[in-house]
């Protein structure tokens, strides 16, 4: 891992404000924001998660190695519902979204929930 919690903190804020821009250009363009902003805003969530786990990752002992374990499965089940829902949208037509979109979505979403898992189960253990 790299420095320190402020590094991670630094990098959250610099991944907001570039999602942020890219957002508030697409809005003011009277159009959607680019798929793209999804993942720099997921990877501000992803430093913010980091330089709130980085005290206990630090230390690479077995309770650091049962958070990774067990949020890892979390989100590998949270990741299959997310790509039947999506298949079943698609398939029914409720889902209208490019291949590009689709990928940048479920991107988001996988990285979202990793690190959610991460924090959550770094609080219950």
């Amino acid at each position: 891992m790299m420095g320190s919690r402020r590094t991670f903190l630094v990098m959250g804020i610099l991944f907001t404000l570039m999602g942020g821009f890219v957002g508030y250009a697409g809005i003011m363009a009277d159009s959607a924001p680019v798929s793209m902003t999804y993942i720099v805003l997921a990877m501000a969530y992803m430093s913010y998660c980091l330089s709130y786990l980085f005290p206990q990752f630090k230390e690479n002992d077995e309770r650091v190695k049962l958070i990774k374990q067990k949020g890892m499965f979390a989100s590998f089940i949270a990741f299959m519902l997310y790509l039947i829902l999506f298949q079943i949208g698609i398939q029914l037509g409720w889902v209208n979204l490019s291949a590009l979109q689709l990928l940048h979505i479920l991107s988001t979403l996988m990285i979202c929930t990793v690190f959610s898992s991460f924090v959550i189960y770094s609080k219950k253990l």
